[in-house]
């Protein structure tokens, strides 16, 4: 009798959700979570990471639709202020209860000169505690775009980083060391349990999180274990040592069709080469005294050199989109003119290097990760070979996104790849991260090339705070064409995806490339 009642049991914690078996969901990419800060790096990864701890005020559902996390509700008061109800009864995972103040504490920290999240409040002029579960987010003007600012932006218990020492986000690119890019202290689903440096990181199941009742996934532990290898990567996956592969090789992805599951998905990101257009001298190269980018005609020589379909062949293996856009067709202010890239022409490249000053003698390095795109080692080699047809001596520098990211942030570059995501579905990130004029704050944040146009400048400023839908659209569309025409940026593609997954996991493919563990389920 009392075997019957156990094999029962067991039998219902099996079918029941919240009631099954622990499932530990192991995974992998290229490179490994640069830091546990949650305002220290914007970097997709890392967001991805972060948010398994750290609850954002409001979030994104399976259809990118806005909805409630740590606020339940919100309402604009008045067009520059934005009043958010908290919810109640929330506690951190160390048990110290979740208020208002924590959220004002939180965005604020975003503001901080050291953190890489200031796209995320750029707008915003001030965060006020109405009393505890209310808060009030001001704006310098009307932000049509700032509830799609929030889900990125995790909320970090105050008390905790102030007893810590980490009231301001780690200065990843100064090499800081704080004990918050080591531990971890949010109200999310997940709590850190262990951390190894570019070995593995752990996370399990937090038994008091507020939405566990909805939780539709069984994940109750997270094993991350960065693998540079593309052949090692594959390998882990089709012998059972991970479930989950976020980056599968292009060359590999015939063969894993065939043995697991395979989900593809355009991705929001735009890989492109950024230059520097500003620096009196450029860096690396043979050229003393002066700035051969800074020409128009040099960068529209690099963009026709580019055969970018045979990219998408050979390297890519048909898993991309080519494109003349610095945004993807999912993000607001696309158009297909936009897209359009200007004609591979290596003749007419020489032409123009010729005409510039530059037959056969120009000469310069170009920055590129090796561990953080599809390809981008790969991507670089075939762009060096592609320059060299035209009398241009390009010598590669690749190295891990933990040196290249801080590389780029110090201004010690001349030419680079570069991809970048848009989570607001909005060109207005782009826009003044990477196009406007650097300044302070978001502006420019990482424009790292130095592109300047006063008349884009005041077109992003003007969108900022446009709430007329089509006077906003025609002004993006004004402002990217006019950094289109002269060549501030060659764009190459929007990424196309796989996830590759062993066949009992249950996954939404999400064209941030963000895996949300609380949704996998794992059979």
């Amino acid at each position: 009798m009392r075997r019957t009642f156990i094999a029962a049991a067991l039998s219902a914690a099996m079918l029941l959700p919240g009631l099954g078996f622990a499932k530990t969901f192991k995974w992998t990419s290229q490179g490994d979570i640069l830091t546990l800060d949650p305002h220290s790096q914007n970097e997709g990864l890392n967001i991805a990471a972060n948010l398994w701890v750290y609850d954002p005020l409001v979030k994104y559902n399976e259809k990118y639709e806005v909805v409630p996390s740590l606020a339940t509700s919100w309402e604009r008061i008045n067009p520059t202020t934005m009043r958010f109800k908290l919810r109640p009864n929330v506690k951190f995972q160390d048990g110290t209860p979740f208020t208002a103040d924590d959220v004002v504490f939180s965005l604020k920290r975003a503001m901080a000169p050291s953190s890489q999240f200031k796209s995320y409040v750029a707008g915003i002029s001030d965060v006020v505690a109405v009393d505890p579960l209310t808060v009030d987010v001001i704006t310098a003007g009307p932000n049509p775009v700032l509830l799609r600012q929030l889900p990125s932006l995790g909320i970090m218990s105050k008390a905790w980083a102030e007893k810590n020492n980490a009231a301001l986000p780690q200065d990843f690119n100064k090499k800081e060391e704080s004990f918050s890019a080591r531990n971890a202290m949010g109200t999310g689903p997940y709590k850190l349990k262990s951390r190894e440096v570019d070995i593995k990181t752990v996370y399990v199941e937090n038994p008091d999180w507020w939405g566990k009742p909805t939780k539709t996934g069984n994940v109750t532990e997270i094993v991350y274990t960065p693998i540079k290898q593309n052949a090692t990567r594959t390998a882990a996956l089709l012998s059972g040592e991970v479930d989950f592969v976020l980056d599968p090789p292009a060359q590999d992805l015939d063969r894993l069709r065939k043995q697991v599951n395979v989900l593809d998905g355009n991705e929001y990101r735009t890989i492109f080469i950024a230059m520097d257009v500003k620096s009196p001298e450029l860096k690396y190269s043979n050229i003393k005294g002066k700035n051969p980018l800074a020409d128009v005609r040099v960068r529209e020589a690099l963009y026709r050199a580019i055969d970018i379909e045979a990219i998408k062949k050979s390297v890519m293996r048909g898993m991309s989109l080519p494109t003349g856009a610095m945004i993807s067709p999912q993000v607001n202010g696309y158009s297909e003119a936009l897209g359009k890239r200007v004609p591979y022409d290596p003749v007419k490249a020489r032409e123009l290097l010729k005409e510039a000053g530059y037959d056969n003698n120009l000469e310069f390095t170009i920055d590129c990760p090796n561990n953080r795109y599809i390809n981008d080692e790969a991507i670089c080699q075939a762009v060096v070979a592609m320059w060299a047809k035209i009398g241009v001596k390009t010598k590669l520098n690749a190295m891990p996104r933990a040196t290249f990211f801080p590389k780029l942030a110090n201004g010690d570059t001349s030419i680079y790849l570069f991809g970048w995501g848009v989570p607001t579905f909005d060109a207005y990130y782009t826009l003044e991260s990477l196009i406007r004029t650097k300044g302070t704050g978001a502006s420019g944040a990482f424009n790292y090339g130095g592109y300047s146009n006063p008349k884009v400048d005041a077109l992003i400023d003007a969108i900022k705070t446009e709430t007329d839908d089509a006077k906003r659209t025609a002004m993006i569309q004004e402002a990217l064409s006019i950094h289109a025409k002269e060549f501030g940026a060659i764009p190459l593609h929007d990424q196309i995806i796989p996830w590759a997954m062993k066949k009992n996991v249950k996954m939404i493919h999400r064209p941030d490339n963000r895996p949300v563990i609380e949704w996998i389920r794992i059979d």
